[in-house]
């Protein structure tokens, strides 16, 4: 910021600092001072514990039943016939098994809803949590 200093009439020259290459410099140092400091390595020594002593959790593969309804509306568990009583005794020793096995429920396109909705009534009765759908392709349409 310049300042005129003084009342004459005559307007004198106003001396003006550029301070541009003055920043540019400053930045310039700035950067090289960042670069040119070492980066500080910060390190924990820690004594983990050793995974040899415990058991190994084998992955099993879990029971996989299939209900299939065709379009006649017969029930099948595990391509065996059923009632809906027997379905119903199924799903109670499903529901008890631990772990609790998969129910896979294969209706047709064709079968009806209610008859679908009750095998699902059943299994939600019986306290069957692993249920699916499969074949979910055929309803596209």
């Amino acid at each position: 910021m310049a300042m005129n200093v003084g009342g004459g009439a005559e307007g004198g020259e106003m001396v003006d600092i550029n301070t541009t290459p003055l920043i540019d410099v400053m930045l310039v140092l700035l950067i090289m001072f960042i670069i040119t400091i070492p980066i500080q390595t910060h390190a924990v020594k820690l004594d983990l514990p050793s995974n040899q002593n415990q058991p190994q959790n084998s992955q099993v593969d879990p029971v996989i039943n299939r209900v299939s309804i065709d379009f006649l509306n017969t029930i099948y568990w595990n391509d065996q016939e059923v009632d809906l009583a027997t379905l119903r005794s199924y799903f109670n020793d499903a529901a008890r098994m631990e772990p609790q096995p998969e129910i896979h429920l294969k209706p047709d396109a064709l079968s009806r809803y209610d008859v679908v909705n009750n095998v699902m009534a059943q299994a939600q009765m019986s306290g069957v949590t692993k249920i699916g759908f499969v074949g979910n392709e055929a309803y596209a349409n």
